[in-house]
């Protein structure tokens, strides 16, 4: 393995642009995590994205891409799913319309995208490709792709290797729902009723209830949500990121409602700010945010946090008990009357959503009616009592002040006003660079009071209102101050900043891919169902490069009978205690079976060595 040396990496960082990648379920969402501080964003068209659920217009994506590109904001379209014959033929029309109105890359999945007729937009591989070797993003990278998006898996040690040998884009997930199983190699909601992951359409199986029993027949434990992972916090881990090779840092959640990505958006964007400060790094777009709250990834949607597997030991991983938020931990009840119970220091409010864990230890939910200093009225107050800890998984002031606020994003700018032979020149100046300019007839009158006229100029030219920019300087640079009125200043201030905002739109430095699409020979000489063929193209773009099509997807085949529907690093013996590294006495006969709600059976297989695990469908 290559090991760059420190001067090399050094030199990555400092010539590096860092982006802070936010989701976006429509137009509106798009322009809050953009107004929020986002350095870019991606977002489904209407079909052919992992969550099918997320779709927009074409006429709803150029606005999206318009307001963006102002913030030098980026725009990537998810396309990341598999298609059928009938799709890929027909999908070349939609990609060179996304190239048409500058979107700034496409997030894709099937390679029979590679053998069509492509625009010249940036590709980045999705990680329902599955990334997760260095010979794998390597391949890619000689393809033609521009960045892949590494697994959720992935450790630390991993991404340098990665990036020590070579020199694509690494875009890591940091924040939100885990996966199980590998991204692209899930077809449990497939089997199970139809719906393919890699189709758009997961059914979540993964957040249902299992129980577990051994070869024995011995049941391990019942009907607990053993599948279901917590959320994925890496907030503490941004600089290793950044000094291993990362340079996108994206938050999961294109189904999260707005105040879910404002609060993430916020919090990260201050945490990373700060990072980038620090080293003098430099991040991909313009414009400061300002938030009227404070962020708190624990007052929106998580199920608890987990570093997962980033520094390789995935340690209490999983919810088990529970898959629906949790939020953040309030206090412990004090005492129960018959229809309410107190709290030493209650912060609960009227519309509020709580939880606690029953004698079960299944979590249970309420909402509260009403709350008189340390009293609250639960809606129901069975399961209560005292001593039981108390979770707020709905913070109703909070979503409500996100989802009506008014978040503002600034590009720093100023003006400049010059006396000139044949006027007055007022010049609008933004960080970047860019100028827009007006001239004022010299035939004006003088002020009389030359104070208040300068003041009134400096006062009226500096409100920039709701635009985008933020006039932090006037300079007058006037031999002569002329005596104009409010309205005659504002009306040169709107027009300045209209023609700013074109000359910004204008001179968006749009990034083509350069590199055409490479035939270079796959890492496999073979490959199955888990490469997630769907299409005749896809077939001819591994054929090309020397693999053997063995079959194409699942999703296109009717025998189902001992096929592989999950492969994770989440283990259940690690995470139930059982793992011989920790546990050398075994207490159960394996293999294991795992039993769905329905009472349909799978093989759960572990591979110790390399530790990772499969379920499998039965023969």
């Amino acid at each position: 393995m290559y090991l760059k040396s420190d001067k090399e990496l050094r030199t990555e960082l400092q010539t590096s642009q860092f982006e802070l990648l936010v989701p976006a379920n429509n137009k509106d969402i798009a322009i809050k995590a953009i107004n929020a501080g986002a350095d870019a964003v991606y977002i489904g068209y209407s079909k052919y994205g992992a969550r099918i659920q997320a779709g927009n217009s074409l006429s709803d994506l150029i606005d999206i891409i318009e307001y963006a590109h102002i913030y030098r904001v980026k725009v990537y379209v998810t396309i990341n799913t598999i298609l059928k014959n009938s799709e890929i033929n027909n999908i070349e029309k939609l990609l060179w319309h996304l190239y048409s109105i500058k979107a700034d890359g496409i997030i894709i999945q099937d390679m029979g995208l590679l053998e069509c007729n492509l625009p010249p937009i940036p590709i980045i591989a999705s990680t329902q490709c599955h990334n997760n070797t260095l010979d794998k993003v390597k391949f890619l990278e000689k393809t033609g792709f521009k960045r892949v998006i590494l697994p959720r898996e992935i450790t630390l040690k991993e991404i340098k290797e990665i990036k020590n040998n070579t020199n694509i884009e690494l875009e890591c997930f940091i924040h939100g729902a885990l996966c199980m199983s590998y991204s692209g190699q899930c077809y449990m909601s497939y089997v199970n009723g139809g719906r393919s992951a890699n189709r758009g359409e997961c059914a979540q199986p993964c957040r249902r209830k299992y129980s577990l029993k051994d070869a024995d027949g011995k049941y391990i434990i019942r009907n607990k949500y053993i599948l279901s992972l917590k959320d994925l916090n890496l907030s503490e881990k941004l600089e290793n990121l950044i000094f291993s090779g990362i340079t996108s840092f994206k938050i999961e959640g294109r189904l999260k409602n707005a105040a879910y990505v404002i609060n993430t958006t916020a919090y990260y964007r201050q945490l990373l700010d700060t990072i980038l400060f620090n080293y003098g790094l430099k991040r991909s777009s313009v414009g400061q945010s300002k938030y009227d709250f404070e962020p708190d990834l624990y007052k929106t949607f998580n199920r608890g946090y987990t570093e997962y597997n980033i520094d390789g030991d995935k340690k209490d991983v999983a919810t088990v008990n529970y898959v629906s938020s949790l939020g953040e931990y309030i206090g412990v009840v004090e005492s129960v009357k018959k229809n309410y119970f107190t709290m030493k220091t209650n912060i609960l409010n009227n519309g509020d959503g709580i939880c606690f864990f029953d004698s079960d230890n299944n979590l249970n939910g309420v909402n509260i009616n009403k709350t008189e200093g340390n009293i609250v009225y639960p809606a129901d107050i069975k399961g209560i009592h005292a001593g039981l800890k108390i979770y707020r998984n709905y913070n109703k002031l909070f979503d409500d002040k996100l989802n009506s606020l008014e978040i503002t994003r600034k590009i720093d700018a100023n003006i400049k006003v010059k006396e000139t032979d044949i006027g007055y020149l007022f010049i609008l100046n933004d960080i970047e660079g860019n100028s827009a300019v007006y001239m004022l007839s010299r035939n004006i009158e003088p002020a009389q009071n030359v104070e208040k006229a300068e003041n009134t100029i400096k006062v009226q030219l500096s409100k920039s209102g709701k635009t985008e920019f933020r006039i932090v300087s006037v300079d007058l640079d006037l031999k002569y101050i002329p005596f104009l009125k409010v309205a005659r200043i504002n009306e040169i201030r709107r027009i300045l900043t209209d023609k700013l905002r074109k000359i910004r739109k204008k001179n968006y430095k749009y990034s083509y891919r350069k590199n055409t699409v490479v035939t270079t020979e796959y890492p496999l000489n073979k490959v199955d169902y888990t490469s997630n063929i769907y299409n005749d193209k896809a077939a001819l773009f591994y054929k090309k490069r020397g693999s053997f099509v063995g079959e194409y997807a699942l999703e296109s085949q009717k025998d189902i009978k001992n096929r592989t529907v999950m492969i994770s690093k989440y283990c259940l013996k690690n995470q139930l205690g059982l793992c011989s590294k920790q546990t050398p006495v075994k207490k159960y006969t394996e293999p294991f079976v795992l039993i769905d709600e329905f009472n349909k059976e799978y093989l759960v297989e572990f591979n110790c060595k390399d530790c990772v695990m499969r379920i499998r469908t039965e023969n």
